[in-house]
């Protein structure tokens, strides 16, 4: 005999499923457009660009997992478990639907595949579901909550799929055909069942399984599970450059369609918080938080009946001033499964918090208000900006006639802090042992606005970028080298269409050392360790460069700390928080100098000045000062250059 199924087998009054499975997809498609709406609404443009890469990207990290395997494969496999068999047995009932509507084709051989894959693709599931709950109830792993939506969506889930192995059961141990070991996971739960039992309990199961089925459908828009539908879109949407260019008026610190995306495709699953230096230390701020408020406030503001997520309706948005915490370090993009650039967002919030003159920091606004007059955050004068190379006697670019091959932006951190001094007069010292015609702006040296521009205050951001275009197009200078990856960052990305070049100078370190410009006349026997600086590091990809500097130096054993690279943990001094007053149960730059001290090395390099300060001051307050030296690469160079 031919296998095939018998549809609606024992089941009256089929009309019934029919109202209820339009009712699920109407209620799904109304959910759904309501997050169009608010898309919509909240966001300055709906333009959904083409890009095939996009796509690709797209397809291998939503379909295949590739993205939310990375650092937790465990939680990847139950991932992939769960998706797979969600979709398999999804498209597995629209098969059916369409086998009994519009073409027969679930017959014989057809039958057993599709029997097989509908039992394989129902055990992934019911893997995938209890695994979820073991990792989270049983584990209880501290990265994921434990709220009544966590419970109620597997469990719900958990009981579609256990109920329709029930249905199976029953229905081949009523009919007990002779391809019945192809579903062999119903026959298994039919052999505990009689032909009367399966034939008697078979149709309040079905109409049971049918109810959880359907309404699980209906309800996934008003859930954390639309994340099925915006977890795609946001790939597909933070695949696109963001653009740098800065228009206040077009409202620069306003939330894009990437944006308001991603806050809807977030499932809550923890990654960000458990890489996040700022919750790490025990203070206030985490960036899930922070979304899950943004979505909720985008919600409250932007559709009639406010916040759909039923199970969050009660939930009041509680931003205030704990954004200000976060250090845009990016260490949440590297590890988010959807792209989702929080710490972007962030400084969004900031934008507006500074236009309105709210919650913004005392201590900041008169940081900004120095750099506004002074062109620097640290002191209320021009005069000492190039006080540090009063005994080098450098080439000053911006006095007339004079020119050179290279401009060093020294930046004011390293300009005004005295522990950072030393990085500029090391450099320069270097520069000048490997021959480089090279000078420095002086006292009209101003500031790059990386300060600003992570504080959100645009229009002064936009009022340094000037400054410095038109200096640097003033003295013609078009090969810059900056000590700060701040400064780098900014000019490198921030300043489009620009005529010069921006290098930061590990970059041109070790261009030196290649070119054979830079010997190294005495080694060093000493075990050292690196600290990528976020902005050298996870926004500008520079990892390898540092490294190989280091070990180009004779004597050096190279030790890495168990973070390190893309995983490497801040010291606290980015985003503006070096001049804001903001601590928790520990500090950052205290949490990594503890980290260095495990490795066993005797010195601890970094290549940035806010990193130097902060993990310089970690290592007095650790009481490290006998076993353990912070300098900056810059100054280990020149020591083994024997000059």
């Amino acid at each position: 005999m031919t296998p095939y199924r018998i549809m609606f087998w024992q089941i009256q009054d089929v009309w019934i499923f029919y109202v209820l499975a339009g009712l699920a997809t109407g209620f799904f498609l109304a959910g759904v457009a309501a997050h169009i709406w608010v898309w919509k609404k909240s966001a300055r443009s709906l333009e959904i660009p083409f890009s095939g890469d996009a796509l690709k990207r797209t397809i291998l990290d939503a379909f295949l997992g590739r993205r939310v395997l990375q650092g937790d494969i465990a939680a990847g496999i139950m991932h992939l478990f769960l998706f797979w068999g969600f979709l398999s047995l999804f498209v597995g009932t629209s098969l059916l639907a369409v086998h009994h509507n519009l073409i027969s084709f679930l017959e014989g051989t057809a039958y057993r595949v599709f029997s097989l894959a509908m039992e394989v693709g129902g055990l992934m599931l019911l893997a995938g579901v209890i695994w979820a709950l073991i990792r989270r109830y049983v584990q209880r792993l501290p990265r994921l909550e434990r709220r009544l939506e966590d419970a109620l969506v597997p469990t719900w889930l958990l009981l579609v799929g256990i109920s329709g192995f029930m249905l199976e059961g029953l229905r081949l141990a009523s009919q007990q055909p002779s391809w019945g070991a192809w579903s062999f996971a119903g026959a298994w739960v039919g052999g505990l069942f009689s032909a009367p039992a399966g034939e008697a309990f078979y149709p309040y199961f079905w109409w049971g399984h049918t109810l959880l089925s359907l309404s699980f459908i209906a309800v996934i828009p008003f859930t954390k599970l639309f994340h099925i539908v915006g977890a795609p879109a946001s790939i597909y949407f933070q695949a696109f450059p963001k653009s740098t260019t800065l228009d206040i008026e077009e409202g620069a610190g306003e939330f894009d369609l990437g944006d308001s995306v991603f806050f809807d495709a977030c499932m809550r699953c923890g990654r960000c918080v458990e890489v996040c230096p700022s919750t790490g230390a025990g203070e206030p701020f985490a960036p899930r938080d922070f979304v899950q408020e943004m979505r909720h406030g985008l919600w409250q503001e932007h559709f009639p009946l406010g916040d759909i997520r039923f199970l969050n309706r009660g939930e009041e948005s509680e931003v205030d001033e704990k954004f200000w915490y976060c250090t845009t370090c990016r260490a949440c993009l590297e590890v988010c499964p959807v792209y989702g650039a929080t710490f972007e967002a962030v400084i969004k919030k900031r934008v507006l918090a500074v236009e309105d003159g709210t919650n913004v920091p005392k201590l900041l606004n008169q940081t900004l208000e120095k750099v506004f007059k002074y062109d620097n955050p640290w002191e209320s004068s021009k005069k000492r900006r190039g006080a540090w190379a009063e005994e080098l006697d450098l080439l000053d670019l911006s006095k007339k006639s004079t020119k050179a091959d290279l401009c060093y932006f020294v930046g004011c951190t390293t300009s005004f802090d005295t522990t950072a001094q030393e990085i500029a007069r090391s450099f320069s010292k270097i520069l000048r042992i490997a021959g480089v015609n090279f000078g420095i702006l002086g006292k009209k040296e101003p500031c790059c606005g990386d300060i600003a521009r992570r504080a959100g205050e645009l229009g002064l951001f936009e009022e340094q970028r000037e400054k410095c275009l038109d200096l640097f197009d003033q003295y013609g200078i078009t090969d810059v080298v900056t000590s700060s990856p701040h400064c780098f960052h900014t000019f490198q990305n921030e300043y489009p269409e620009a005529s010069f070049k921006a290098r930061h100078y590990t970059l041109v370190l070790r261009e030196l050392i290649a070119q054979g410009k830079l010997q190294f006349k005495k080694g060093i026997e000493a075990t050292v360790t690196y600290h990528d600086p976020c902005y050298l590091g996870r926004h500008n990809r520079i990892f390898d460069e540092p490294r190989e500097i280091i070990g180009s130096i004779p004597g050096l054993k190279m030790v890495e700390m168990s973070h390190h690279r893309a995983d490497s943990l801040c010291c606290g001094g980015g985003g503006a928080r070096m001049w804001q007053d903001l601590d928790g149960e520990v500090k950052m730059s205290e949490v990594r100098i503890r980290e260095a001290e495990a490795t066993g090395a005797q010195i601890l390099i970094t290549a940035c000045p806010l990193c130097l300060i902060m993990l310089e001051d970690a290592r007095k307050v650790a009481g490290l000062e006998d076993s353990l030296r912070v300098m900056d690469l810059n100054e280990l160079v020149l020591q083994t250059l024997g000059n």
